[in-house]
Parts: structure tokens; sequence; C-alpha cells
């Protein structure tokens, strides 16, 4: 038996309706600018990287509305990672946990926002 659920394509430019946000998305907007598949990515360090790139993003608050009313179930929207359709705070690695992951998941984050600093800060030369 398959079940087919119609999910909605995200168009960004349907988020708001005025021209703040057109000319928002003219300008170097992450989701824009990277790897599609970043967004979506399996690493943690990946996903950290992501949403330290939409950190700096004028329509984040608008995007990660939009997630949550278009009920999306995994990915980066907003800053936020949505797994199963809910937000959770970091991705998970494969396999077991590790004995010290928190430590690990914060030196992951500071380092994701330290990369991506230093791609936006390439951009703007």
């Amino acid at each position: 038996m398959t079940i087919e659920q119609e999910v909605p394509e995200m168009n960004l430019t349907a988020l708001l309706d005025n021209g703040a946000f057109t000319q928002a998305l003219s300008r170097d907007v992450p989701c824009q600018q990277e790897d599609p598949e970043l967004w979506f990515a399996e690493t943690p360090d990946d996903v950290e990287f992501a949403k330290a790139l939409c950190g700096t993003c004028p329509v984040q608050d608008a995007c990660f509305k939009g997630a949550l009313a278009r009920r999306e179930p995994w990915g980066v929207w907003g800053g936020q990672l949505f797994i199963g359709g809910t937000v959770v705070a970091r991705k998970r690695p494969r396999g077991r946990p590790r004995k010290d992951a928190a430590a690990v998941a914060a030196a992951t984050a500071e380092h994701a926002s330290a990369e991506a600093a230093r791609v936006l800060a390439g951009r703007a030369s």
C-alpha cells in the first residue's frame, strides 16, 4: 500500500508578499549561494555549518515561520533543524553516543560558526 502526500514546493518568494523580501533575495541569501544539499546534510558538522550561515540571513524569521506552516519534515530552515517535523537542537551522529558528547557538540557548533563567518567574510570582499 502506498500513501502519497502532496508537499508544497519551497518557494522563498512566496514566504512574504512585499518588495523588501524580493530585494533581500536579490542579495546574498545563504541558501541561494551555497550547495542546496547543505541544508539537508547527513553529518552534524554540515548541519551546524548550515545553521550558522542562516544566522546572517535577512529572511531567517520568515523562512522558519514558512517551514512551520508547511510542516517541513526535515532540513535546516531559518537557522533551525527539523527532524521528523520537529525542531531539534542538534543532529546526532550515527552510532552510539560518545561519553563526551556535550563537549563535542559545543566544539562542533563553535567551529561551524567560525567557518560560516569565514565564508561570509570571503563573499563580502
